[in-house]
């Protein structure tokens, strides 16, 4: 496929039958977001800075300016800087040398915190925000957990999703923003109306009622802060995984499928993995796969790693635990999301 210039190249990700599931006559696939140039916020980018441009929001060559660790960050690089705009990018510790080696290499300007605040890193990395924004006359904050443009932008996965298979019976994807799950799901329950759409979080995270645990380790998914793109409506059931499971998963992915993805595709895959035993044959599931393994190598795939951080002393269950509404996670649980939780999460 030709284009003329990356902008236009991100998307068209490939659609892969996994493995898991064939012998049950149950249709598994993994969208290949991961097979974008950065990840699967590269879509966000595009969205959020056209958007701007267009409505003259973001000036010729003004800054952008956004709070990420990760794919986000790579994403408004891509396109901020293809369109001229210097990219200031807040971000902590956390954040991997790799993404922070790519982001320099495009010409972004990295912000590090070097300690948590009230609400963990995150609140840390909005106060420095809101400092750069005053300090850079006519910067554009995209405001990735807020801005409508981030579900927006997943309308053409879901069309990408309507185009290769016509019809699905369960989405599945992770939890971060909320803007890639909700705004798939929307997209497609205009043609799919029974669509069941099954949210992916973190032990410690606190997207879904859970309590905040600032120590955990998985990156890509949950949230110590409730966003707003985050439409509990659109989300049926919620399964959540702690660092053990998630890391194991995406080992398995790895090994299984030949996949070389993050933590939070593996985690993704986990549930995957279960929907193939547990679903009736003849029904159709769809997980997004947002991230690749590079950033991970240190962490996800090295025993080291997971030795420092005592990762294998952390429970690992075979299936999920169904729990009742307060009960706190600490392994592979999950249970249905009815609409109007999200007044009380």
């Amino acid at each position: 496929m030709r284009y003329d210039n990356v902008i236009d190249a991100i998307g068209h990700t490939p659609l892969v039958r996994l493995r898991v599931g064939e012998d049950r006559g149950v249709r598994v696939f993994a969208k290949l977001e991961l097979q974008n140039l950065y990840g699967m916020k590269d879509r966000v980018g595009r969205e959020v800075i056209l958007a701007a441009r267009a409505s003259g929001e973001l000036a010729e060559g003004a800054p952008v300016v956004e709070s990420s660790s990760g794919t986000m960050a790579l994403g408004l690089a891509l396109v901020g800087r293809s369109l001229g705009h210097p990219v200031h990018i807040v971000t902590d510790p956390r954040t991997d040398p790799i993404t922070s080696a790519k982001l320099r290499a495009l010409g972004c300007q990295v912000h590090v915190v070097d300690r948590m605040t009230s609400h963990g890193w995150q609140s840390a990395r909005l106060e420095r925000l809101e400092t750069l924004m005053r300090d850079l006359p006519g910067a554009f904050w995209p405001q990735q957990y807020s801005t409508p443009n981030n579900p927006l932008a997943y309308r053409a996965l879901a069309d990408e999703l309507l185009d290769d298979l016509g019809e699905l019976d369960v989405l599945v994807g992770s939890v971060g923003s909320g803007g890639s799950l909700c705004g798939t799901a929307r997209q497609l329950r205009k043609k799919l109306p029974e669509l069941r759409t099954v949210g992916v979080d973190c032990v410690g995270s606190v997207l879904f009622g859970q309590p905040d645990a600032p120590g955990r380790l998985q990156s890509g998914l949950g949230n110590s802060l409730q966003p707003r793109n985050l439409d509990h409506t659109a989300v049926d059931d919620v399964h959540w995984l702690n660092d053990r499971e998630a890391f194991s998963a995406a080992r398995e992915l790895a090994a299984r499928e030949q996949i070389f993805a993050g933590n939070t595709s593996g985690s993704v895959y986990r549930v995957l993995s279960h929907l193939a035993r547990s679903r009736p044959p003849g029904t159709t599931v769809v997980g997004i796969l947002p991230d690749r393994g590079d950033r991970y190598h240190d962490s996800v795939y090295d025993d080291a790693y997971w030795d420092a951080h005592e990762v294998s002393e952390l429970a690992a269950r075979s299936a999920p635990e169904p729990v009742a509404d307060g009960e706190v996670v600490s392994a592979w649980s999950t249970r249905p999301w009815a609409p109007g939780e999200e007044d009380a999460a």
